[in-house]
């Protein structure tokens, strides 16, 4: 299919995709359908294809892709095996298309050994051993050949070989004993292999004959060759033994083979079929012959051996036979078609005997349904009649022979017929065509009818004639012979198609009807008999009398009931206990039964009885009601669940629920419990309880460690009950009362102790012996015991055991205790022992003093481990590694010091002393010391490496430090863990190693995994401890799975398919990798289910808990918890199990039908609820049902109990087609209801009346009426009728017509004027015609609209909660009688009106309004309708409000939480207010104890009772009344601890108490708690760190332990973006919160958790931590780059960390500048402003810039690079400015350059003095139109000569500066007055007046000549030639370094440099002196100011070569604020005009 579609494809593409030149694939070759290769031999598989280039291949193996599309044409396997067997094929595609290969199918031929080992099997002498070959792997199949002794067995009269290899021996004898071996033989790889022997062993017992292969049944087709029947028998002796064969009972002697055991039946046909009987024999023996058999079938094709002619012609009603004969194997099955039509669906069958034949006659009928296949049945031969096909209609008749008879044979049933003979093998046909003619006959005879009484019956009489002729007939009726005049009562009618009408039928009408036909085309007559039914009678003198012979049973007797003309269907009993609703009893009572006994009721109670019988009609009335009450007798079953468990070594407490209730058999009165020891022929004790609601009682004063059987019974009035089945327990284990005896212990050497001991007697032990403890302590020290456990050993009746590892030669109390579970026994008499003496240990504190050349003096004290008693010491001393020179002296015991003389000055010695004891020498304590030189303190290791690092260890190398002068004794090791984030912890000794002093290496272990460590260590001599070493480098251990499972693992039901898991998690000490990858795995099962187990991953390590989904109902779970990290999970926890919530069924229940027994009930069936949709316990059945064709609400019919699987439906509509579903309800509620729903119409009924009956034309001799079907039709309308009459007139007097059931509307003529007429209407279904409506009409032409009627009113008393009495009085009906009145109604204040019915009778002055709201106030209104029309509507009703109702809704519960331990806190919603139903008055809560532990034993049961039942699981409500109507929550208190409520709550208000809502669980004892925790303390430990300190919530609010603190911190105003949590798992009451932001004010919140929640969190209380380094500066920014200078600004630290005192600018080129490296640092102070203008630069050259914030200290720095110049894209330079000058003003020309990439949008104007000053920029914001500039020469510096030059600006950049114009000074011209020649004169015209004004013109002379020095000298008086003062504004800090020297552009800052080694480059270093000026100075501008706050700029300079020269600096003043430049983050913008020089400028100071 594939490859065609593929074909199809290609085909396509190639048609309207390629070339015509191109062709498509095809395959020049197929490959073979099947090939077999040999197992390890290479395939090579190609695809033969051919087509248009490129093609490609892909591969396929088994419908899989092998390969992907390629060129490659061969798929190869190197070396097949046999897991390559399948179907392999290609796909080949080019360009035009796509084709697949055939399949080709690779076998692979193998074999491997026999699988079985060796093997043996007996036989008895004379049996036959079948040895079966043992099982191979092999393909093919191998041929198997059996070798006795290395010889091949042939077969023999004794041997056969069976067809599937079994070798079979007959009549075994001793010989046949022996191995017998099996050789396999792989006819494809030719290999063999020979089994493992098979022995076999023959006993020598008689045999009688068996048969071993018995023959099989077989089936052929004929034709085949030959078929062969096996069967091999055995017997002794095998030589008598004959086999000989049967067919059907007939002896068969040919094809017989091998002995007989074959039968080979050559070319078979269908004759040889039959059963084939095998039968084995011993010939001259009287054992019995046996035998065995099989079929064996011939099969055949059909074949016609009669066919039908091909035309028949028949007369009508005669019998027609069509033969059709078909032979074939099996027996083909004949069926007959007419037409196209298959004749089938059998609809009566009658079977007969004639003669001695079966016969079976099947009456059919024609139709174009499906076929109905019947069973064969093999009856008569010859033309007898056989049911054996598919046949139709009551006239068709198969016959035996497969022909079809029609009797009698009617016109429609001419046509084509085909006879079909089929069977398995095939199909034939053969055909014929019938005419049928026809004559006068009654085609439709009246039919035998029972009718009800009162229904109308019709006896139908139709006729047919041939239709080529007109035949006139008549009818006429007889009853019992004679003629029916259908004219004498208007009961009876004559249709004109001879149908006799009888309505009102009663008992008078029971008889035969005759209907006779007359006509000359033939006479006819048929006759029926009518018989009218009514309801049987109820039941007569019904009496009940207790049963004499039988308990709890009662005889019912009564008298036969009247049958009501239809025989009795069965008697109902129904009966009522303790005046209960009636329920049925009995449904099926046999009809002829008049008693009955009724068992099985319940002692105690009384019993009402009734009894009714059924015939066809229905169910009669009842009987009068039997009393009977049924005597009290004792319990007939046990109290149930009886529970015993241990609770102390000397109590039980047993628990146990009542006998089910209908065991109790009376009220209980107590209980008995009785109890003795198990197994002890003792007298048993007794407890009597007489509270019968106590169902616990402890047992005390028992026996410990005892087991005891314990039984219940329960007691009433009429005596004890059974016990209970025994239930055995034993008391719990005590501790032993008596030690162990003959303890002995003796000490084995100086560390260990031998004990000896014997058991203590078993019945002193009290329970089971755990093992022995062996104790031993110091005297003086009992506290600081020694134990050793020993298991206990109950072989040996003396125990031996030892403690080893005591202190040597020490005094020890020792003795031996044996301990149970519960705990420890007594201790044995303590003994007194000492442990062995031994060598001692080293001397303590060796030291040297008075140390001189050639001598010095040893000091040393006792081994602090003498280990005996010391006799003396030993001290030598040799030269350092000179054993020859060693001198010893042994010293008294008394002696702890020595000197030591005769040694050489300044020479090393190794000095040992050691301590002895009677053992020997103890160990030796070294030194070494040089003579002449005393010991020194050693110095510290160096060099530490780290290696071979491990999860838990690690190897350190080191060098060794200074010794002192003398040898090392110890090395120390100290480890400090590094936190994740920085925190650094205290250095902690981890590793010691003694007396190693040329150790270079040591092992530290015992680390945690995956944590960070440094490493340091110390080296100790005899003087002291070396200070620690270096550090080592920060290592890491490896990580390593957890070691530990979660803790505290508890699993709480959630819902219905989920479980609530919680645990502890980790601490993060126990991660043990990296933290990110630690995780947990939750595994969980059903418990006892070998389904598989799931798990989930939750991949956050701080997460604790986890809700386990999508599980089943009401199921049991284990579950487990592992934590797991990025190397593996840790172990696993321990299980914990969990139940999920009881929930509704999730199905509905199977196998649900429905039977419609009458036109009002139906029978529903249905089976149970599948188990695993149960979901709970199931209480009851609902039946839900509706209307299938009708918008009706659903309606529910319930069923209690689990037991009961049906229900009788009643109530219901007639004829009304119900849509039924059922549904099955737990506790919880309803669940779903099967599916699909079915469907079942009640029967049909006689109708209601019609309705809608209006007069529309009324004339004074004729009336119009109309009308509408019944509203109840019950069943299907087959027609109306009308009669009418005068009022006055009689009954008989009526006109009567009948109508067609279409009919709406009918005509009466023929009436008198003014006359009243009733009409009268009916209708009528298949039961007959139905109730009339009646309707009065005047014939008058004067009608008219019919007046309102009177305002409508409602008495009071007549106001219910949901439906109220209206009445009104009719008006005047307008000559036109009422037809029908309309009610409406409307709910105040403002609904609108609503019909509430259309059809209030007309003859009604009052109706019930229903389906009202309670408590809500309405009004109404009526209206009249006539023929004419409608009346108004009355006057409105006063205002009625409706009473009060009880609820109609539950309040729906929103949550139900653990408040405390003891406690739930209930949260609801009300109800809607219009469903309270009244003023609600308050709330009532229920709740009760689920008693879930008892789920374990608690199996699905029936529940006739589910509330007896339940209190198996549940204890009773208990109820609490709120009677505040606002509640919305309410705390329920004083439950019990651990364990689970249901809790459900409702409403009420004055009328009673609303439904429950649906129940909620909750689990009590876990609640989170209640109360925060207290007194939270905040202290700033450093700059990163707060420490917090709590105190826990109170007592009474924590509601259980405290299992941890939750700490939430986060930055003040900033919770939602730096929140963070801090867990800890522990319960401490502090936490050092670390790696926090420096100077941040924090708000920590404190909340404590237990096992069910957190807690409120505490108040948020404020810390701040200490300042610290700020970070780096957030950003740095250029703008303004020129070829000399830049503009930076910098942002601030994003975290500061502190108050920033300023920052610190380093900047220097990236290379040296003409061989000079310079390093310029400049400190700005204060947060702002955050710029700087750097001017000192050089012309393309890269600059490195850094900068960094200061708080206490620096941060780190913030660098960038910038290359001053122009930018690519830049300007190129403007054309050389020349100066024009006018007055006091400069104008400046210039040429326009190259713009660049980009258009030039300013220009610049930039000047420096003549004497190499720096340029800066002058003039900024120059209009790109303006190619010259006027400034006035008071912005500049007069007398001073400057250069100027001009920049273009576009997008890319400043541009290339054009060359500096011609130097220009800034020199005003002085006026006239100030020449000298001008004062020459004035001085002459003086000298004139001298004589007359001397004095006036030197005093006006000398005040000119001041003047004039004033106005011109105003700035140089500010400036003397001195060096000026050093403006130090805030911001600024410099050195003193350098001041006088001067440069024209620059103060020197803190330090200058410059290196002469072009080479070098090196940083500033900064001085510690600073100079400030008072900051109320700085309120003018000035260069000086503007690059202080611009920002202050310096160059830091080191001496500078000699020989530079350093021209005066110059500086200007100008007026302007501070706070304009202090308010700007930014550079500002450049002024213009006259101060722009003075802004921008250069400032030299």
């Amino acid at each position: 299919m594939i490859g065609r579609l593929l074909c199809q494809s290609s085909f396509f593409l190639s048609r309207s995709l390629s070339p015509s030149d191109d062709v498509p694939p095809y395959f020049k070759m197929e490959p073979v359908a099947t090939q077999i290769h040999l197992e390890g031999n290479r395939l090579v598989l190609t695809c033969m294809a051919e087509g248009s280039w490129p093609l490609e291949f892909k591969w396929l193996y088994n419908g899989t892709e092998l390969t992907r599309f390629s060129l490659e044409y061969r798929y190869v396997i190197p070396s097949l095996d046999r897991s390559h067997a399948g179907f392999y094929r290609c796909i080949v595609r080019n360009r035009v298309g796509a084709l697949m290969q055939r399949s080709s199918q690779v076998q692979v031929a193998y074999m491997e050994g026999f699988v079985e080992g060796e093997r043996s099997q007996v036989v008895s002498q004379g049996e036959a051993a079948l040895i079966f070959p043992p099982q191979i792997h092999s393909f093919p199949r191998p041929g198997i050949t059996w070798f006795r002794d290395g010889r091949k067995i042939p077969p023999s009269s004794r041997i056969a070989l069976t067809l599937d290899n079994t070798l079979v021996i007959l009549s075994a004898v001793a010989p046949d004993a022996g191995r017998y071996y099996a050789q396999a033989v792989n006819d494809k790889n030719g290999e063999n292999k020979t089994s493992q022997p098979i022995i076999l062993n023959v006993e020598t017992d008689p045999i009688a004959p068996s048969i071993i292969i018995p023959p099989r049944n077989t089936s052929v087709m004929v034709g085949t060759f030959e078929v062969t029947l096996e069967c091999v028998a055995n017997a002794r002796p095998l030589i008598k033994l004959s086999i000989t064969w049967r067919k059907n009972g007939v002896l068969v002697n040919r094809g017989l083979r091998d002995f007989g055991r074959r039968l080979t039946i050559s070319g078979p046909l269908v004759s040889d079929s039959g059963y084939y009987e095998c039968e084995a024999s011993l010939r001259s023996s009287s054992a019995p012959s046996v035998s065995a058999g099989a079929y064996l079938h011939v099969l055949e094709h059909p074949q016609f051996v009669k066919e039908p002619d091909r035309h028949i012609t028949a007369e009508m009603e005669k019998v027609v036979d069509i033969p059709c004969q078909a032979r074939g194997a099996p027996r083909p099955a004949i069926t007959w078609q007419k037409g196209q039509s298959p004749i089938s669906h059998l609809s009566q069958r009658k079977i007969f005997i004639t003669g001695d034949c079966l016969v079976c006659l099947i009456f059919i009928f024609i139709s174009l349904s499906l076929p109905c296949v019947w069973p064969s049945l093999h009856l008569c031969t010859a033309d007898r009649v056989l049911a054996s096909g598919s046949v139709q209609l009551p006239r068709f008749t198969l016959l035996e022979s497969g022909s079809l008879l029609i009797s009698p044979s009617h016109l429609s049933d001419a046509g084509s017929y085909t006879c079909m003979a089929s069977n398995s093998r095939g199909i034939d046909e053969a055909a014929a065509d019938l005419v049928v003619w026809a004559r006068t006959r009654i085609t439709n005879p009246p039919q035998d009818q029972s009718v009800i009484k009162g229904t109308k019956a019709a006896m139908t009489c139709g006729v047919t004639h041939d239709p080529s002729a007109s035949v006139i007939h008549r009818h006429i009726w007889e009853k019992g012979g004679a003629v029916i005049d259908v004219k004498s009562s208007p009961r009876l009618r004559l249709d004109s198609n001879g149908t006799l009408h009888i309505s009102q039928t009663w008992s008078g009408d029971i008889g035969t009807y005759t209907c006779k036909v007359t006509s000359v085309g033939g006479n006819d007559s048929r006759s029926a008999h009518l018989r009218v039914r009514q309801l049987p009678h109820a039941p007569e003198n019904l009496i009940a009398t207790l049963s004499s012979s039988e308990r709890r049973t009662i005889n019912l007797t009564w008298a036969q009931a009247f049958d009501g003309n239809s025989p009795l269907i069965r008697y109902i009993l129904e009966v009522s206990e303790n005046n209960a609703p009636w329920t049925v009893l009995l449904a099926n009572i046999d009809p002829e039964a008049s008693s009955v006994i009724v068992g099985g009721l319940i002692p105690a109670r009384s019993y009402q009885f009734r009894l009714c019988a059924v015939n066809d009609v229905g169910k009669g009335q009842f009987s009068r009601e039997t009393v009977v009450s049924l005597p009290e007798e004792p319990p007939s079953a046990p109290p149930q669940t009886v529970i015993a468990s241990g609770r102390t070594n000397q109590s039980i407490m047993i628990q146990w629920q009542p006998p089910p209730e209908s065991h109790q058999n009376g009220p209980l009165q107590g209980y008995i419990i009785r109890y003795c020891l198990s197994g002890l022929p003792v007298d048993c004790q007794m407890k009597n309880i007489t509270n019968p609601d106590q169902t616990n009682l402890l047992l005390e004063d028992l026996i410990i460690w005892t087991n005891y059987e314990i039984e219940v019974a329960a007691y009433n009035g009429a005596g004890q009950g059974v016990y209970s089945p025994k239930v055995t327990e034993w008391t719990l284990q005590g501790v032993p009362t008596v030690p162990p005896g003959n303890v002995q212990a003796e000490a084995v050497n100086s560390t260990t102790v031998r004990f000896t001991w014997s058991a203590p007697s078993p019945q002193f032990i009290n329970g089971i012996n755990q093992g022995y403890k062996l104790l031993a302590w110091e005297p003086d020290h009992e506290e600081d015991v020694t134990l050793v456990t020993v298991r206990p050993n109950f072989q040996d009746s003396v125990h031996v055991g030892y403690i080893a590892g005591l202190k040597k030669f020490t005094e020890y109390f020792t003795c031996v205790l044996c301990f149970t579970t519960p705990g420890d026994g007594p201790r044995s008499t303590p003994l007194r022992i000492r442990t062995h003496e031994d060598t001692p240990g080293p001397v303590g504190h060796l030291s040297f003093t008075e140390i001189l050349d050639t001598s010095l003096k040893v000091s040393w004290k006792d081994p602090p481990e003498k280990n005996g008693i010391l006799t003396g010491y030993r001290i030598s001393w040799e030269e350092f590694n000179r054993t020859n020179t060693r001198v010893t002296h042994y010293l008294p015991n008394m002696t702890q010091e020595y000197r030591v003389t005769g040694l050489t000055a300044l020479t090393t010695y190794t000095i040992q002393v050691a301590s002895m004891t009677s053992k020997g020498q103890g160990q030796l304590s070294s030194s070494t010391i040089s003579s002449g030189v005393p010991p020194e303190m050693p110095g510290p290791p160096t060099n530490i490496a780290i290696s071979n690092i491990s999860p838990r260890s690690v190897t350190l190398q080191f060098k060794p430090g200074y010794d002192g002068k003398t040898s090392i004794s110890l090395w120390l090791v100290e480890a400090q863990v590094i936190g994740v984030i920085g925190e650094n912890e205290e250095w902690v000794m981890v590793h010691q190693l003694a007396n190693e002093p040329d150790a270079r290496s040591l092992e530290v272990q015992g680390l945690n995994p995956y944590t960070y460590y440094r490493f340091r260590m110390r080296q100790v001599n005899i003087v002291g401890t070396s200070p620690p070493s270096q550090p080592s480098r920060k290592i890491q251990t490896l990580q390593a799975p957890p070691d530990i499972a979660p803790a505290n693992i508890t699993l709480r039901t959630a819902s219905e398919t989920s479980l609530w898991l919680r645990w502890v998690p980790l601490p993060e000490w126990e991660y043990n990798g990296n933290p990110e990858l630690v995780g947990y795995r939750v595994q969980y099962s059903r418990l006892g289910s070998k389904a598989g187990v799931l798990s989930h991953i939750i991949p956050d390590r701080q997460e604790r808990e986890f809700t386990i989904e999508d599980l089943e109902e009401w199921t049991e779970y284990e579950v487990k918890v592992q934590a797991f990290n990025g190397i593996g999970p840790g172990p696993w926890s321990q299980p914990v199990h969990g139940r999920t919530r009881e929930s509704v069924p999730s199905s509905g229940p199977a196998n649900v039908s429905a039977f419609a027994t009458t036109s009002s009930s139906v029978l529903v069936r249905w089976g149970e609820v599948p188990e695993t949709d149960r979901n709970g316990l199931i209480l009851g059945y609902k039946v839900v049902y509706k209307d299938k064709d009708a918008e009706s609400a659903l309606r529910f019919w319930t069923v209690e109990g689990n037991t009961t699987y049906s229900v009788q439906l009643t109530g219901l509509g007639k004829y009304v087609l119900y849509e039924i579903q059922v549904l099955a309800f737990t506790r919880i509620g309803d669940g779903m209801p099967s599916s699909p729903p079915i469907f079942e119409r009640t029967l049909d009924d006689v109708p209601g009346p019609p309705v809608g009956i209006l007069f529309p034309e009324v004339r004074t001799s004729s009336v119009r009426l109309i009308w509408q079907p019944p509203a109840q039709p019950n069943g299907i309308i087959l027609a109306y009728q009308i009669a009418f009459r005068k009022n006055s007139s009689s009954i008989t007097s009526a006109n009567v017509d009948v109508l067609n059931p279409s009919a709406r509307q009918y005509t009466a003529t023929g009436l008198k004027p003014e006359s009243v007429y009733v009409f009268r209407l009916t209708a009528q279904t298949r039961k007959g015609w139905g109730e009339a409506a009646e309707a009065l009409v005047v014939t008058t032409e004067k009608r008219a609209h019919p007046q309102p009627t009177s305002r409508p009113v409602v008495p009071q008393e007549e106001v219910q909660a949901r439906s109220v009495l209206l009445s009104w009085e009719p008006g005047s009906d307008g000559l036109s009688p009422i037809r029908y009145y309309t009610v409406q109604y409307r709910e105040l204040p403002d609904s609108n009106w609503t019909v509430h019915s259309a059809s209030v009778n007309h003859e009604a002055t009052s109706y019930i309004i229903d389906k009202l709201k309670p408590f809500t106030s309405y009004q109404f209104r009526v209206k009249a309708t006539n023929d004419i029309g409608d009346s108004e509507y009355s006057e409105e009703s006063e205002a009625i409000t409706t009473l009060q109702d009880a609820p109609d809704k539950a309040p729906t519960i929103l949550s139900v939480t653990p408040h405390t331990t003891t406690s739930v806190l209930v949260r609801w919603k009300l109800p809607p207010e219009e469903e309270i139903n009244g003023i609600l008055l308050g709330f009532r809560v229920r709740y009760r104890e689920l008693r879930y532990d008892r789920l374990r034993s608690f199996t699905v049961r029936t529940v006739n009772s589910p509330s007896a039942n339940w209190a198996e699981l549940t204890a009773p409500y208990s109820v609490r009344n709120l009677t505040e109507s606002s509640l919305t929550q309410y705390e329920l208190d004083n439950l019990n601890k651990h364990k689970r409520y249901e809790i459900r709550l409702s409403v009420y208000n004055a009328v009673g108490e609303g439904p429950t809502s649906s129940p909620q669980e909750v689990f009590v004892g876990e609640a989170v708690p209640t109360a925060a925790p207290q007194n939270v303390a905040i202290q700033s430990s450093t700059a990163t760190q707060l420490d917090v300190t709590w105190d826990p919530p109170p007592v009474e609010a924590q509601n259980g332990d405290i299992q941890g603190y939750k700490i939430y911190y986060w930055e003040f105003q900033l919770q939602n973006e730096t929140e963070r949590l801090r867990t800890l798992f522990l319960p401490e009451l502090s936490v050092k919160l670390k790696n926090l932001t420096g100077y941040t004010t924090y708000m920590i919140s404190v909340a404590a958790f237990n096992a069910a929640g957190d807690s409120p969190r505490s108040l948020p209380t404020r810390g701040r931590t200490q300042q610290a380094a700020p970070s780096a500066p957030s950003f740095i920014h250029f703008s303004e780059l020129t070829t000399t200078s830049v503009n930076m600004s910098w942002g601030e630290p994003k975290q500061p960390n502190g108050i920033v005192e300023g920052y610190r600018v380093v900047y220097e080129p990236c290379t040296p500048v003409d061989g000079v490296s310079k390093v310029v640092t400049v400190d700005v102070k204060g947060s702002s402003p955050l710029w700087m203008k750097i001017k000192d630069l050089a012309d393309g050259v890269t600059y490195n810039f850094r900068i960094r914030a200061k708080t206490l200290t620096y941060g780190p720095e913030i660098e960038a690079n910038i290359t001053t110049g122009p930018g690519e894209g830049a300007p190129g330079p403007p054309g050389e400015p020349f100066i024009s000058r006018y007055g006091s003003a400069l104008t400046l020309h210039w040429s326009s350059g190259d713009p660049g990439r980009a258009p030039i949008t300013r220009y610049v104007i930039e000047a420096r003095p003549s004497d190499e000053g720096l340029w800066d920029i002058l003039i900024k914001d120059i209009p790109k139109e303006v190619t010259s500039y006027t400034l006035n020469l008071d912005t500049l510096r007069e007398g001073v000569t400057y250069d100027f030059r001009v920049i273009a600006v576009n997008d890319y950049g400043y541009g290339s500066p054009s060359a500096p114009s011609p130097s220009i000074s800034a020199q005003k011209v002085s006026p006239f007055y100030e020449e000298w020649w001008f004062l020459v004169v004035i001085a002459l015209v003086g000298l004139i007046f001298i004589l007359l004004l001397i004095f006036i013109l030197i005093i006006r002379g000398q005040s000119k000549k001041y003047t004039k020095k004033t106005d011109s000298g105003g700035f140089l008086c500010v400036f003397s030639s001195r060096s000026p003062p050093r403006p130090s504004p805030g911001s600024l800090h410099y050195s003193d370094e350098d001041v006088s020297i001067k440069y024209n552009d620059l103060v020197p800052a803190e330090s200058s440099s410059l290196t002469e080694k072009p080479s070098e480059v090196s940083d500033s270093q900064g001085s510690d002196s600073e100079y400030e000026l008072d900051p109320s100075r700085q309120k003018t501008h000035s260069f000086v100011n503007h690059y202080i706050s611009d920002p202050t700029y310096y160059n830091s300079w080191r001496r500078q070569q000699k020989g530079v020269s350093r021209p005066p600096a110059y500086g200007y003043a100008q007026p302007d604020t501070v706070a304009e430049q202090e308010s700007r983050p930014h550079p500002p913008p450049l002024p213009s005009g006259v101060f722009s020089f003075l802004l921008n400028f250069s400032s030299f100071i």
